[in-house]
């Protein structure tokens, strides 16, 4: 037992001196696997309750991560985990309003938020800052252009 320990002692003293700072996010990721706080938390049926935020005209017209340019008037949002081209319903936990969204870009890269909703769907939400929100994927087949219509307002 002895050679074992002293074995895995040397290892380690050895990956560290050959990759410092790999052992150091690896000590960080062990660290706060403890001790993370998240700002999301998974509900019933893979959807997701977290505080999303949204952008608008600064980004209007550039490119978003699937290369088409971003339209602050359409109904899309950029998300840090669902795929691209997926869409997912978005439910003000406020006032319970409705909408659904194609994921079309990467991000917010900010503050713990999971989505940023392009300016019409947050106004269609009600939402003029942050809110509290559920996250619902929908994936890849879902139709955007009756499903804004058939939702209840």
């Amino acid at each position: 037992m002895n050679k074992l320990t002293l074995a895995l002692a040397v290892v380690a003293i050895g990956s560290y001196f050959t990759n410092p700072i790999g052992a150091a996010e690896a000590s960080k990721r062990h660290h706060s696997k403890h001790h993370h706080h998240r700002s999301a938390h998974k509900s019933s049926d893979d959807a997701l309750e977290t505080t999303v935020s949204w952008y608008g005209k600064e980004f209007h017209g550039k490119r978003t991560a699937n290369g088409e340019r971003f339209d602050m008037f359409a109904m899309t949002a950029a998300s840090t985990s669902l795929p691209l081209s997926s869409y997912a319903e978005v439910t003000n936990l406020k006032n319970n309003r409705k909408v659904i969204v194609r994921i079309n870009d990467r991000g917010p890269f900010r503050c713990r938020r999971s989505m940023d909703l392009s300016y019409s769907a947050a106004k269609e939400l009600g939402i003029k800052g942050t809110a509290s929100v559920k996250i619902t994927p929908l994936g890849f087949n879902y139709k955007l252009s009756q499903a804004n219509t058939d939702l209840p307002g």
